[in-house]
């Protein structure tokens, strides 16, 4: 069973900078996927960015410029930088990852994330 931790929610200020972190219990490298979803009030949960198989990356519209997803697979950690936050970025954001072969799809528990004023 894999675990998924997030950590680094928090509340910040328009224009601000915040850092999520996933602990994953396996490997951040050998997936079908991994990375980071979120849910707005409201709104169905989209992807925010995402690594696939093959280290191919891709970010929502949205945040494109904005965010940055990397890995370190000493740490078993995939991170999402967030760089001039929005009030509109306000969400509960998760972690995602589709194992490579089995195809198991894991998520995390979820860390929330306010911009506000």
């Amino acid at each position: 069973q894999v675990q998924l931790v997030e950590s680094g929610g928090g509340l910040v200020q328009p224009g601000g900078t915040l850092r999520l972190s996933c602990a994953a219990s396996v490997s951040v490298f050998s997936i079908d996927l991994i990375g980071w979803y979120r849910q707005a009030p409201g709104k169905q949960r989209e992807s925010v960015a995402v690594i696939t198989s093959g280290g191919n990356i891709n970010y929502d519209d949205s945040v494109k410029g904005r965010f940055t997803i990397f890995r370190d697979n000493t740490k078993k950690t995939v991170y999402l930088e967030m760089n001039s936050l929005k009030p509109e970025d306000t969400a509960v954001y998760y972690c995602r990852m589709v194992q490579l072969g089995s195809g198991r799809d894991y998520w995390g528990q979820g860390t929330q994330v306010t911009v506000s004023s």
